[in-house]
């Protein structure tokens, strides 16, 4: 995204601040062990996050599931791609999801899998050229792979760099993907496309309130109902699947990993401000920034903090140990100073309390790694050499 508003980059002028206390319930207790966390105090942080952040996702109805195409030899012969249209019974004003799943053949038994959403579409991240080209709604991009807000065919495998199927696959995973615009699409007006405005039902003159989900609710919304299809293939072990998100995405893999416990492990790549990164830290996108550029992607109450970070009640340690006791990778890289990699790992850091009380070890160190250095167990981060982007590098350290 272009960074035309004005941000800091320089680590001494951050600044002072204090983190909320993530153990310190709202009647002023304060946890002590898994059971109060499970019980009380976890439910209490997901709807700070309902009120303040996110919204609160309403009530839906399932789904239903129609495979529009199989092939049992793509990719050469080493995966099975089936692609399903996730659709919703008595809407058709919402086109539903396409889901493309890849399983590998040499599988003896189910396999994990990785489920995730894409920018530009399954016929962007797979090499496979029958795969169809997405009609529904694209952002504007450089060079001539999306016209008139279509994607054209230039735009076949542009994002296959950031999912090496292969490599994934040799690895014994499969790949769960849809195109986030399917859900609903990204912009300011995107919900009268997508299915937050089909469960709502709100007319065109609505205005959004408080509390309210917006668009990276949705498609954390999505994630799930890809989920709930993937508890039906007997190819694919339901239990260990795996949500992964990059830099907007991102924040939407760990809002549906904070929601829904079914998802085994969580990933953040380069989920920045609103994703991983410390919310009160002055450094790269800033909430005021990021609401200003992108309100639709949170409840309005979010931007109320747009000056005022301190007040807000939540701040992204809290998002982290949403997932606990479930492993989290968050990662980073040192370029990318826009997504504030430091507040990144300090959210994993700080997120160590509650993982203290199930008797697990977090990042295991109390400082930034160096680049290209690993660290951690059940929370891992690491920062990479490189921009804004997702990398072979990236994805090794997800699947070891």
């Amino acid at each position: 995204m272009a960074q035309a508003k004005r941000s800091n980059e320089d680590e001494s002028l951050v600044g002072e601040y204090t983190l909320p206390d993530v153990l310190k319930c709202g009647d002023g207790t304060v946890v002590t062990t898994a059971s109060e966390w499970t019980g009380k105090r976890r439910a209490e942080v997901l709807r700070l996050y309902e009120e303040h952040v996110y919204g609160k996702t309403p009530e839906t109805p399932k789904l239903d599931a129609t495979v529009t195409s199989e092939r049992k030899d793509a990719l050469g012969g080493l995966a099975t791609r089936r692609i399903v249209r996730l659709s919703m019974k008595g809407q058709p004003k919402w086109e539903g999801i396409d889901v493309m799943i890849y399983i590998p053949n040499a599988a003896k038994k189910p396999v994990p899998s990785f489920i995730g959403l894409s920018f530009g579409g399954n016929h962007a991240v797979s090499p496979d050229i029958d795969v169809p080209i997405s009609d529904r709604w694209m952002r504007p991009a450089q060079g001539d792979t999306v016209r008139n807000n279509r994607a054209t065919v230039r735009s076949r495998g542009k994002e296959a760099h950031r999912w090496p199927l292969e490599m994934i696959l040799e690895r014994g995973f499969a790949v769960v993907t849809a195109y986030y615009g399917d859900i609903e699409p990204d912009h300011t007006q995107g919900w009268k496309d997508g299915v937050r405005g089909v469960l709502a039902e709100k007319g065109a003159d609505t205005v959004w309130k408080d509390g309210e989900w917006g668009a990276i609710g949705a498609w954390a919304w999505g994630l799930s109902r890809m989920l709930d299809y993937v508890e039906t293939v007997d190819s694919i072990d339901a239990k260990h699947c795996s949500v992964i998100g990059h830099s907007r995405l991102g924040k939407t893999s760990l809002c549906a990993g904070a929601q829904d416990q079914r998802f085994a492990m969580v990933i953040s790549n380069c989920s920045g401000e609103g994703g991983a990164a410390i919310m009160r830290r002055n450094f790269g996108e800033t909430t005021k920034i990021i609401t200003t550029s992108f309100p639709h992607w949170f409840t309005p109450t979010y931007a109320r903090y747009s000056d005022h970070a301190a007040d807000c009640p939540v701040d992204q340690h809290m998002l982290i140990s949403l997932m606990a006791p479930r492993p989290v990778c968050i990662a980073s890289a040192a370029e990318d100073l826009w997504a504030d990699p430091k507040g990144e790992f300090l959210s994993g850091l700080n997120a160590q309390p509650v993982y203290d009380l199930f008797g697990l070890k977090g990042v295991g160190v109390k400082h930034q790694p160096m680049v290209n250095t690993p660290v951690g167990d059940v929370v891992r981060y690491h920062v990479r050499t490189g921009i804004h982007d997702v990398t072979d590098f990236d994805w090794q350290r997800y699947m070891d």
